[in-house]
């Protein structure tokens, strides 16, 4: 009987979503980069690019935003023959609310990224020969930011994003260009 009742608690939960699922309507493109502070790393550049999705069910200025994050950080130390790269390709999926419709926009939100996190080594003088290590981790994030209208098509926006990756915090600062469709 419990296996019953969770799986029909399972299914309405998946089927809740159903009808806002079945109207969302692709607005806008984001390309993005990112400036990057990583826990206990120096700052880098990282890429982004993100879709904006609305739907009439959904409560006026709630947008859903998939994306997909990249970030590579490379360094080179020739005295002592050490190289290093850290990478991170994340899929996620943010929800914001934007506080106005026209002119200047701030808005807030909150989201859930997967995080595959990857590290290589080469040191020979210290008996690390191309060490690896790869994981994958989920965490939260919240974000904030202000989109300013350019033109009929396009908005630039601002934003600062924070991915609570335990181990592996990051804090973004965004930049970008919306193509609304």
């Amino acid at each position: 009987m419990r296996s019953c009742t969770r799986m029909c608690f399972a299914a309405l939960v998946c089927a809740a979503p159903a009808p806002a699922a079945a109207t969302m309507k692709i607005t806008g493109i984001d390309a993005m980069t990112s400036t990057v502070m990583q826990e206990g790393q120096s700052s880098f550049s990282g890429l982004a690019v993100r879709a904006r999705m609305t739907s009439p069910l959904l409560i006026q200025g709630i947008v859903l935003m998939p994306t997909i994050e990249y970030w590579r950080n490379a360094n080179s130390i020739q005295t002592f023959g050490i190289k290093t790269t850290r990478k991170d390709a994340t899929l996620g999926a943010d929800v914001y609310y934007a506080f106005r419709s026209t002119g200047t926009r701030p808005y807030v939100g909150a989201g859930f990224g997967i995080h595959f996190l990857s590290s290589t080594v080469d040191a020979p003088s210290l008996g690390l020969n191309d060490e690896s290590h790869a994981l994958v981790k989920g965490g939260l994030a919240v974000l904030g930011g202000l989109a300013f209208p350019l033109a009929d098509r396009f908005d630039n926006f601002l934003e600062l994003k924070y991915h609570h990756v335990p181990g592996y915090r990051q804090l973004k600062f965004n930049w970008g260009l919306t193509v609304k469709l």
